[in-house]
């Protein structure tokens, strides 16, 4: 699966776990419901968003197939909760997933935007260091700087991680946004989820069984790791 391929939904859960990680630390990871409040936030967000449990649930789902995210769930507590890859993923620093971050909650923004709407997470001392980051994230393909447009004094950055899907817009459009054409096609299903995930109508039970088909799936790795560390000779013996 190509990063640049991510769903508005894959791309505001993914942000709010990046975000989350840095501005709400006691919090982290995220239970499924704090990550949906997350997501519909009123501030911050741009379009603002209206999604449901089990909409931002596959989400988070797939981003952990593609190893963008992971579920984690203690012994003591019986709640799924959900953390952030990134850094392993993308090979991305603190100071560049919170521009990324911020690009994938917010849209296309100019580096006095992003210095400033960043600042939570990180801290950037000039806009030079902005655009460094910046710069960064368009060698990786992660971002790309868009020319500004009549009206407009900046040119704005935009990041690559997946582009509009009418199929899953938000559902409470942001100020200004164009109402859609009754003529409109109507909008492409969501991605179907992996054929052996439970049914979405199962809650907290689908979220509990997800978690422990990826806590097996890495044991099997680590076995497999732990496998091929071993001396040849040894697995011979009977």
């Amino acid at each position: 699966m190509h990063f640049g391929e991510l769903t508005p939904v894959e791309q505001r859960v993914l942000g709010c776990l990046i975000e989350k990680r840095w501005t709400t630390p006691d919090q982290y990871p995220l239970s499924l419901n704090a990550l949906r409040l997350a997501c519909n936030q009123v501030t911050n967000r741009d379009p603002v968003t209206d999604y449901d449990e089990n909409t931002v649930r596959e989400a988070a789902f797939r981003l952990s197939r593609y190893g963008l995210t992971r579920m984690a769930s203690g012994h003591s507590s019986r709640a799924v909760k959900y953390r952030h890859l990134a850094e392993e993923a993308l090979s991305l620093d603190r100071e560049a997933l919170a521009i990324l971050a911020v690009l994938l909650l917010r849209g296309p923004q100019t580096p006095g935007e992003l210095k400033s709407r960043s600042e939570r997470m990180t801290s950037f001392g000039s806009l030079e260091q902005v655009e460094h980051v910046l710069g960064v994230l368009g060698e990786r393909g992660y971002a790309r700087r868009v020319p500004r447009r009549p009206g407009q004094k900046e040119d704005r950055f935009e990041h690559l991680l997946g582009g509009e899907d009418a199929g899953e817009a938000a559902s409470t459009p942001s100020e200004g946004a164009l109402a859609p054409s009754p003529s409109a096609a109507p909008p492409s299903p969501s991605p179907a989820p992996p054929t052996h995930a439970p049914p979405p109508g199962d809650g907290e039970l689908a979220a509990r069984v997800a978690a422990l088909e990826m806590q097996v799936e890495e044991l099997q790795r680590e076995l497999a790791a732990l496998r091929s560390e071993l001396p040849a000779d040894s697995a011979e013996v009977a």
